[in-house]
């Protein structure tokens, strides 16, 4: 009694079989292409579709092993205090504080004079806008979704963070707003309800290449403190991701903090980028120089 091929001599001869239908297509259709040698192909094809779905278990595929990776999420509640900064994130002697939600630093109070504008009422606006934003920290405007704050300490130097979601167009413009800043408001004066006036530049901050989006600007206002003369410095960056964007400010009467508001908005943006990729934030960065 003859034995029954094994499977593995029975798929060889599935291939083989295809191989000489196409050759004969091949033959028919140099000789003129008729209707048999469409037919002869179509088998062809068809024998070849059905050896390849016989392939054992264990050979490869052309199936795809991976999908693409999804896009970042919306940010919740809990993901945006997540990607906050905590005191392991900062170099120096950084202190996190409660209430950085309630910081006001007078010095920002003030209403622009427009006879300092060439084109006064446009101009103005625009200055007026930053001072009351770096005010009340929302200099990107009100969320549309979710946020969290948080802020920290270093003599007479703070360091505020805001995490939160955004209508895209409108984050969109407000960094465009901030790209302009350096032109519109390069230099104005400012005057409280006391009459005091105050001296304020605006110069572009240098901001490191992260996020999809980004703006930085370097602000002194130039006044007085209890009584003495004074100068307010920071640096403010803002970075969009997807439609989400952090925002850190920092600086103080101390002086520049630049280099602590740059590496702030490098961990930061990596923080908000881990959460809205679903993952965790480490609590103990190893990127830090």
């Amino acid at each position: 009694m003859s034995r029954r091929p094994s499977h593995p001599v029975r798929l060889m001869a599935s291939a083989l079989a295809a191989g000489a239908l196409l050759t004969t297509a091949a033959c028919s259709d140099e000789g003129g292409g008729s209707g048999a040698a469409s037919d002869t192909a179509a088998q062809a094809r068809a024998a070849e579709q059905n050896a390849a779905k016989q392939t054992p278990s264990g050979s490869p595929t052309n199936s795809p092993t991976g999908s693409p990776s999804a896009s970042p999420s919306t940010l919740t509640e809990s993901g945006a205090k997540a990607a906050l900064l905590t005191e392991a994130d900062l170099e120096g002697e950084w202190n996190q504080v409660r209430d950085a939600d309630k910081w006001r630093d007078r010095l920002l109070v003030g209403e622009v004079d427009v006879s300092d504008f060439l084109t006064a009422k446009t101009d103005a606006a625009d200055c007026q806008r930053l001072l009351d934003g770096l005010y009340r920290d929302n200099l990107l405007g009100e969320p549309s979704g979710p946020s969290a704050l948080t802020g920290f300490e270093q003599g007479d130097s703070r360091l505020l963070e805001q995490v939160a979601a955004y209508d895209r167009a409108g984050l969109d413009d407000s960094l465009k707003w901030m790209d302009s800043l350096p032109q519109k408001c390069d230099q104005f004066t400012a005057t409280d309800e006391a009459g005091e006036k105050r001296t304020v530049q605006v110069t572009e901050a240098s901001v490191p290449e992260v996020g999809d989006a980004r703006e930085g600007l370097h602000v002194t206002v130039q006044g007085t403190a209890a009584d003495n003369p004074a100068t307010l410095t920071l640096d403010v960056v803002a970075v969009r991701v997807g439609t989400s964007a952090l925002t850190v400010t920092g600086g103080g009467l101390d002086g520049d903090e630049a280099a602590s508001v740059e590496q702030a908005v490098r961990q930061g943006t990596d923080r908000l980028k881990t959460v809205l990729d679903g993952g965790t934030p480490s609590p103990q960065p190893t990127n830090l120089d």
